[in-house]
């Protein structure tokens, strides 16, 4: 029996693994720009990047992980870097302090 998985099975799951999700954006960055980039390489502060590609960065964080992006998170510095990324998408996918359990 072959089983297929959807098209975004690739992308980790951000509750348990905040370096997986920085190797999933490293790629994207890759393959976005052409360019190999590191966790902490800053992505605007190398030139090239424009905030056009930030609005594109924050709808492939949504998409991806499941998240919104609003209001405060919508700082550069979320986004200046892999590792930032990352760490923004794990706590947006945290439940809130004094929420409801299920």
């Amino acid at each position: 029996m072959v089983m297929t998985m959807p098209s975004n099975a690739a992308v980790p799951d951000p509750l348990g693994d905040t370096g997986a999700v920085e190797k999933e954006l490293l790629r994207f960055l890759e393959l976005r720009t052409g360019k190999a980039w590191s966790a902490d390489m800053d992505v605007f502060g190398s030139g090239g990047l424009s905030s056009l590609f930030a609005m594109e960065l924050v709808v492939h964080l949504e998409r991806s992980y499941g998240i919104a992006v609003r209001g405060a998170d919508l700082q550069m510095d979320n986004f200046r870097t892999a590792r930032r990324m990352a760490e923004l998408v794990g706590r947006l996918r945290r439940p809130a302090v004094g929420g409801s359990h299920a």
